[in-house]
């Protein structure tokens, strides 16, 4: 029985997932802060009380973490491929800093438990280069040759969780997060996901009646994704339990890049056509076995890839829409001076 009185630290609060999970954990009954160098973009935080910080300096985290009795550690510099591939030293420097403070200061302050949110992307390349890839285990991440920094640091920080739970009093649980998406998350300006930037180009496509839409790569490279909703209830379900090792957290569903375009298209009711071009893909193929996260948590993610796309989409081409049109107001009002 959850205490009513029992206080909770989100970090990243702003961000797409953290502003989901303050929504998540006041509903069970929970007093939230939220922290973020920044606040939600689409909706008004439900967070008790939220602070703007930035966890690079270890006064703040120290702030952040004041009477706290759990920490959702979600705060990170990171965006879609196109960023992580291009922002190496931004990416460690900065998501090494907030690691580390937050875990300490946690500890420092007393806190009895913490939630790390890692990556799939701490899975080596070597696993990684076919389409048709084997399900990834949460052994298979050893002998470790993450692609990017984002993944080195999400590993790294694994190992740290596992080394204060093993020489104090702070419990840890590691979560390595597959595709999350869903509505509320950044959909434009280089730092969105795959789907969010699918369903911006194809509710473009169909605002405008161009149908054309362009796709990194040849398509064919692979993923499985996981909507918000169950990517929260799997957070708090884990957090619940006594499993102290990294554990997969996503859909076990594998399609390809244009599989994907193809089902946002038939949630926005349009056929597209795809033109493919030079761009950043990431690994040639990854999904996630979630034989252990049945095992452990007695649940999987049950909400279909057609269905979340669906209410992605949904929002989306809202956003898109109110975004045209206040840019074709803006461009009256300079063509009328």
């Amino acid at each position: 029985m959850i205490r009513m009185s029992e206080r909770v630290l989100v970090t990243g609060a702003g961000g797409f997932v953290g502003h989901h999970l303050v929504s998540f954990l006041k509903q069970k009954g929970y007093w939230v802060r939220g922290v973020d160098v920044k606040r939600p973009e689409f909706a008004t935080t439900e967070a008790d009380e939220f602070l703007l910080l930035d966890l690079r300096r270890w006064e703040n985290c120290l702030t952040a973490t004041r009477e706290i009795d759990e920490v959702y550690a979600l705060a990170a510099d990171m965006g879609g491929m196109g960023f992580i591939s291009s922002h190496h030293a931004q990416i460690l420097h900065n998501n090494i800093l907030i690691s580390t403070h937050t875990l300490e200061a946690a500890r420092e302050n007393g806190a009895s438990r913490y939630f790390f949110s890692s990556s799939a992307c701490i899975y080596p390349e070597y696993r990684q280069t076919e389409t048709d890839v084997a399900p990834l285990k949460e052994e298979d991440a050893y002998p470790a040759e993450p692609q990017d920094a984002y993944g080195w640091e999400k590993l790294v920080t694994e190992l740290l969780c596992g080394y204060y739970a093993q020489e104090g009093d702070l419990q840890t649980r590691v979560a390595r997060f597959h595709n999350i998406y869903g509505p509320l998350g950044t959909w434009r300006g280089g730092r969105e996901k795959a789907p969010a930037a699918l369903c911006r180009k194809v509710a473009v496509a169909k605002l405008t009646g161009d149908h054309e839409i362009e796709i990194w790569g040849d398509g064919q490279q692979t993923r499985s994704f996981c909507y918000v909703d169950d990517c929260v209830e799997g957070i708090y379900r884990l957090m619940r339990s006594d499993h102290g090792e990294p554990l997969n957290l996503g859909q076990d569903r594998m399609v390809t890049i244009d599989g994907l375009a193809d089902i946002v298209a038939d949630a926005a009711g349009i056929e597209i056509v795809k033109r493919h071009v030079p761009g950043p893909q990431g690994v040639r193929g990854r999904n996630s076995d979630n034989t252990r996260l049945a095992e452990v948590l007695g649940w999987t993610p049950g909400i279909s890839l057609e269905d979340g796309l669906a209410r992605t989409y949904a929002w989306i081409e809202d956003e898109v829409g109110r975004a045209m049109e206040e840019e074709r107001v803006e461009a009256s009002a300079l063509a009328t001076g």
